[in-house]
């Protein structure tokens, strides 16, 4: 998990190594978990209402196969262990601008690859062949293809912004400043 419980989480602070319990790194391990689910929720949820609305224009019915819950799930716990991996971690020193462009473009190069690989091994599990599993992503067209990736990659600038800059500011005072202080706080930080 995130690459925490291998070596009992040693963690720095304050030149001080402290070890944390493994309950402590599950849980927060599951609260991350919860985190990017939700956040990828709320992304397919808007690709499966748009397509609903553009397929409904047209009189096609739609029907919700839990595309959203299902991927969400899946790609969630990608992006927990890629991040444990330390992927796409090149740029990490540079000015936050590069490592939230290019985790953007990484993870959506990965999530991408993902689903292609799910949807070809449940369509192997079925019996079909993986040339009859590959996805129709944005229609089957490369035009599509491209508008889907481009509109996943600009997606995921919100959350790799959000985590770039939990990472450098830490996260309880950003999270302390997003959700609880309010204006007054940040005035208080540039001063």
């Amino acid at each position: 998990m995130s690459n925490q419980i291998g070596d009992l989480a040693q963690e720095e602070e304050s030149g001080n190594k402290r070890k944390r319990p493994v309950k402590q790194i599950l849980l927060d391990e599951a609260k991350k978990f919860i985190g990017i689910f939700v956040y990828l929720v709320i992304v397919f949820g808007l690709f499966v209402l748009h397509e609903w609305v553009v397929l409904s224009n047209q009189h096609i019915s739609y029907r919700f196969y839990g595309f959203a819950l299902i991927n969400a799930l899946v790609l969630a716990k990608i992006i927990l262990v890629a991040e444990g991996l330390h992927f796409a971690d090149r740029f990490r020193e540079k000015p936050l601008a590069y490592p939230i462009v290019y985790k953007s473009l990484a993870f959506t190069i990965l999530l991408i690859c993902t689903y292609i690989a799910e949807e070809i091994i449940v369509a192997m599990l079925h019996g079909k062949t993986a040339v009859q599993g590959m996805p129709d992503i944005g229609g089957g067209t490369i035009g599509g293809f491209t508008s889907v990736a481009i509109i996943m990659c600009v997606a995921l600038i919100p959350f790799f912004a959000f985590r770039e800059i939990s990472r450098v500011f830490g996260e309880a005072e950003l999270h302390a400043l997003v959700f609880t202080r309010g204006t007054k706080a940040a005035r208080s930080l540039s001063e």
